[in-house]
């Protein structure tokens, strides 16, 4: 999900009244909440007991919670229809993995009604896997490539 996609569901959802929206593509989630927001408070951490190792602060239960950062951007189907890796079926594919791409680029094609959609790339970088198989259906916001940006 790219941030023009997250400014156009704002600007779709600002003249509603709508109070919460979620909306969850492969491994993200995008949740939108009006309101004020209710936050849990946790209570402080206890101190290790007698015989346990204390942790650094780099080794904070918060810290050792936290996420780590992907390692690459998703490129999702913007449309539903049959994904093709090719302009034409005896064409070579127009990016494989460990590609170089860059912003604009066109990765592949997704037919949705006889009209041949090209699909660019969002950002700079290098094709880390290519998730649909040549001639399969997608789905709107289905993973095509994940690429690993620069």
């Amino acid at each position: 999900m790219n941030l023009k996609e997250i400014r156009e569901i704002l600007e779709l959802l600002k003249g509603s009244d709508v109070s919460e929206f979620e909306l969850g593509r492969g491994d993200t989630v995008l949740k939108l909440r009006r309101g004020p927001v209710n936050v849990p408070v946790l209570p402080p951490p206890m101190p290790p007991g007698p015989g346990a190792p204390a942790l650094s602060a780099m080794e904070t239960p918060a810290a050792a919670s936290v996420p780590p950062k992907p390692t690459h951007q998703e490129i999702v189907s913007p449309i539903g229809g049959t994904f093709y890796r090719a302009p034409a079926p005896d064409a070579a594919p127009f990016v494989e993995v460990g590609s170089r791409v860059v912003k604009g680029q066109v990765l592949c094609i997704v037919e949705a009604m006889k009209i041949m959609n090209q699909i660019e790339s969002d950002t700079t970088g290098t094709i880390a896997a290519i998730i649909v198989e040549n001639a399969q259906p997608v789905a709107y916001g289905q993973a095509l490539f994940h690429i690993t940006p620069e």
